[in-house]
């Protein structure tokens, strides 16, 4: 079996990660942990508001080592809890919803677990879900945890 699982280093996303350290596999499951980061967009040589590129440089940076973090403790977890799993980290850069999606697919993952943040009807319409999203468009399962 293929698990994607996917981590933003949330307490929601530790959720999913629990659950799926105290679940028990068949011998050589594989695990993707795989956390996204997005990246600052300046298109043009023009400082947006005054701010400089390399302020922007190192906030990506910055993003990047904290979705590496957050997958590293996520499979420190699982090592520790289900040492049976084949664990892997891949940090990737993009929209989370579309990221989760292709990562799947190249992964050729039988399930794809996420958190759910638990956002209801207005959150929803103006933050939109992750979960949601990946639970519609998927060409495997998906398994949402919620707190």
């Amino acid at each position: 079996m293929k698990i994607l699982l996917a981590t933003d280093g949330s307490k929601y996303s530790k959720t999913a990660i629990n659950e799926i350290a105290d679940r028990l596999f068949s011998p050589k499951t594989e695990v993707c942990i795989l956390a996204v980061y997005e990246i600052t967009a300046i298109e043009n040589t023009l400082e947006p508001m005054g701010v400089s590129h390399e302020y922007y440089a190192q906030f990506d940076e910055n993003a990047f080592q904290n979705a590496e973090n957050n997958a590293i403790s996520a499979a420190e977890i699982l090592e520790n809890k289900n040492p049976n799993l084949l664990v892997t980290t891949k940090v990737v850069s993009g929209s989370p919803k579309s990221a989760i999606l292709d990562e799947a697919e190249k992964f050729k993952a039988d399930l794809i677990v996420v958190g759910s943040h638990g956002y209801g009807a207005i959150e929803r319409f103006f933050l939109g879900s992750v979960s949601h999203s990946v639970a519609l468009h998927a060409k495997c399962s998906v398994e949402i945890v919620r707190k």
